[in-house]
């Protein structure tokens, strides 16, 4: 299954790393525009290789990380490591103090047609391109991307949990998260740690884009490389890896905005809902997602005059033409997608991917900001989405649609940097 290894990172020197809080950056599809513009001004930032700017991004990011590693600002681990990434985190109204734990490594790439690295989500061609082209400029995995294993014994947090006595760097992100590093070098326990992932899959739960980008810039230089043998470092993926069955996974939901549709018409919508849906008037849209909570098959439709609560009627389920599995059509975003965004609002399911008429807004408060501002004409808000469920999509073959999860928190760049 998953062959993994360890890797001599690079990372920032001793004088930056006092401020290492000041040179990690979020990654590219989350980063907010006032978030970049304030990052670009610090010319160490590791923006400037995650999401480099100018006419020639990748080519500037390219030049940029040859300076860096020239001058000495960013310098080479000596010997290799797994490296134990925590996150501790709090969530809104909730006291407690969750940690998120896992190690980075280098992972074989796979094609997904393998079935060792699962993915439940579609990818977008021109960001998975504009991986591939930063990564042939600077040859580097400047963040690892998100893995899920399962292992219901916990074998590996003792070792995780021993070398975080002994951080190596820790800072307040900009999500108010703590992240905290270490490193592990004893061959034996790094053995371990191989061991068991060479009996698992990983689902990949956030990077879908840059191993997309990782798998494509690797077939590019096999198919270039005549003695290829496997064992090139562009055969390999920079990623954290984390449990599963740990209680410290959330996800978040990720609601849909509807914008600028034609003859786009509530009263309409609203007689068309009523064939599929029990349809149930809210006063109050600021208590949507409370009261859509845990239930299946319900969503919050939140227009800029009026919010309803909206229910698929169990009886109209089997009508779901989609060539999906039972499990695929159970889900509550596939019953949103084809119901909702097709059935009534006419946006096909084979134009979803890339229909400029759907925005994915992970905050509900913007949610609510942007229809009363008409920058949406319609707001649908979802329910959570469950690890159980991402099992699903990924056991089938199938995946949701784009930004359908939202792990949180999210990895922040900065910390370890790959060659390839």
């Amino acid at each position: 299954m998953a062959e993994i290894s360890p890797f001599r990172a690079w990372r920032y020197n001793k004088e930056l790393a006092k401020n290492i809080a000041e040179l990690t950056s979020p990654l590219f599809d989350v980063a907010t525009e006032k978030q970049k513009s304030v990052l670009y001004k610090n010319p160490y930032n590791s923006i400037h290789l995650s999401i480099p700017c100018g006419d020639r991004p990748a080519e500037n990011a390219g030049n940029l990380l040859k300076t860096w590693k020239e001058c000495g600002c960013i310098q080479r681990d000596v010997d290799p490591g797994i490296y134990v990434y925590c996150q501790y985190f709090r969530m809104a109204g909730d006291s407690r103090q969750y940690c998120r734990k896992g190690f980075i490594c280098k992972i074989r790439i796979y094609d997904w047609q393998e079935k060792v690295v699962l993915r439940h989500e579609n990818t977008m061609p021109k960001s998975v391109n504009d991986q591939i082209e930063l990564l042939a400029a600077t040859r580097l995995n400047v963040s690892p991307t998100h893995g899920l294993y399962t292992d219901e014994n916990f074998e590996l947090e003792k070792y995780m949990d021993e070398s975080m006595r002994h951080p190596i760097c820790e800072a307040e992100d900009y999500q108010g998260t703590r992240d905290v590093l270490s490193v592990i070098r004893d061959r034996r326990i790094i053995d371990r740690f191989a061991d068991l992932m060479d009996e698992k899959q990983v689902i990949l739960a956030d990077g879908h884009h840059r191993y997309a980008g990782s798998l494509g810039y690797m077939q590019q230089q096999r198919a270039a490389n005549a003695a290829h043998t496997g064992k090139e470092r562009y055969n390999y993926h920079l990623m954290w890896l984390t449990n599963t069955e740990s209680r410290n996974l959330k996800i978040l939901p990720t609601h849909r905005l509807i914008k600028d549709l034609a003859d786009f018409d509530e009263v309409t919508i609203l007689k068309k809902l009523d064939k599929f849906f029990s349809v149930k008037p809210v006063s109050n849209p600021d208590h949507m997602t409370e009261i859509i909570a845990g239930k299946k098959w319900a969503f919050g439709l939140i227009f800029r005059e009026n919010a309803f609560q909206v229910h698929l009627k169990p009886e109209v389920h089997h009508t779901l033409k989609w060539n999906f599995p039972p499990e695929i059509k159970s889900l509550d975003l596939t019953v949103l997608h084809f119901f909702i965004i097709q059935e009534i609002l006419g946006i096909k399911g084979e134009d979803q991917n890339t229909s400029d008429h759907i925005e994915y807004e992970r905050s509900f408060g913007s949610c609510l900001t942007k229809v009363v501002t008409n920058d949406a004409q319609l707001a649908l808000i979802t329910n959570d989405v469950l690890i159980d469920d991402v099992k699903t999509v990924c056991g089938s073959g199938c995946t949701l649609p784009q930004k359908s999860t939202h792990f949180w928190p999210k990895v922040i760049c900065g910390f370890v940097f790959s060659s390839l």
